[in-house]
């Protein structure tokens, strides 16, 4: 009882650090400054003319849409886009004989999967708003893409390749005839595609000679690219920390429970 007390408080612990890394995060998404392409300019201008250009920082938020001459085109989907991640996982099942503490042995099927295949890649792109537009680099942002694939295909492919689209893999011989029955492949794809409305939270610059959107130098300042809004973000974060603190204090309060019951007993 005392052990379960004990790994009660510690869960309590990693929970408060969660709970205050998502207030902390929440406090930065409302301090981001809202703004148009047009305002990064004559701000940078500003500055440049007072200190002079490549020092200019500012934690901002921008809705706009995506726009690039040279789009990535996603693996399975073909899907025009600016960030893709796909994904293929192999599922299957396998005979587990265990051994208990008597030595008795039973046996049974267990499935599982493995991935054996997975890629993914993003590329700069313009937010163009109604006043202009400005870069962003996607680099070591955390992006929510939409998902336009989750497809089982079951047994293994004739010949021994897997084939969806544009996209085709050569299996390896335990794939198709080792230990593990396979039961199909499931293929996932996600991405940012061009033309839509989006949300980009992050550090705009003109260190490089240009107004750049980047990862901010801060760690504790969220570098977001979502299809969500702002609010909606915004609350899903605040959301988040409020479930993390009240989970931590009924894991206080249920490992504290244990603890006296234990030094009682």
């Amino acid at each position: 009882m005392a052990i379960a007390g004990i790994i009660f408080i510690i869960a309590g612990a990693v929970l408060g650090w969660v709970q205050k890394r998502q207030q902390g995060r929440c406090r930065q998404l409302k301090l981001a400054r809202a703004c148009q392409a047009t305002d990064l300019e004559a701000a940078a201008t500003a500055v440049s003319k007072e200190i002079g250009g490549g020092d200019w920082r500012d934690y901002v938020w921008l809705w706009g849409t995506i726009k690039t001459t040279t789009p990535l085109t996603s693996e399975f989907k073909a899907v025009p886009c600016v960030c893709y991640s796909s994904t293929v996982v192999r599922e299957y099942e396998e005979t587990v004989r265990q051994k208990d503490s008597d030595g008795k042995v039973t046996t049974s099927t267990q499935r599982g999967s493995e991935t054996i295949s997975e890629h993914s890649q993003r590329i700069p792109f313009d937010l163009v708003d109604p006043s202009g537009q400005v870069r962003v680099d996607p680099e070591e942002a955390k992006i929510e893409p939409v998902e336009v694939l989750d497809e089982f295909r079951p047994g293994n492919p004739a010949g021994g390749m897997l084939s969806f689209g544009p996209f085709s893999l050569a299996l390896g011989e335990d794939s198709i005839s080792g230990p593990r029955r396979t039961l199909g492949y499931r293929y996932r794809e996600t991405v940012l595609p061009l033309d839509r409305p989006l949300l980009v939270v992050g550090m705009a610059s003109d260190r490089t000679g240009t107004i750049v959107i980047e990862k901010p130098a801060q760690d504790y300042q969220p570098y977001i690219i979502t299809l969500k809004s702002h609010e909606a973000i915004t609350k899903s974060v605040d959301q988040s920390a409020k479930i993390a603190f009240w989970s931590m204090v009924g894991c206080f309060g249920v490992g504290v429970v244990l603890l006296l019951a234990a030094i009682v007993g």
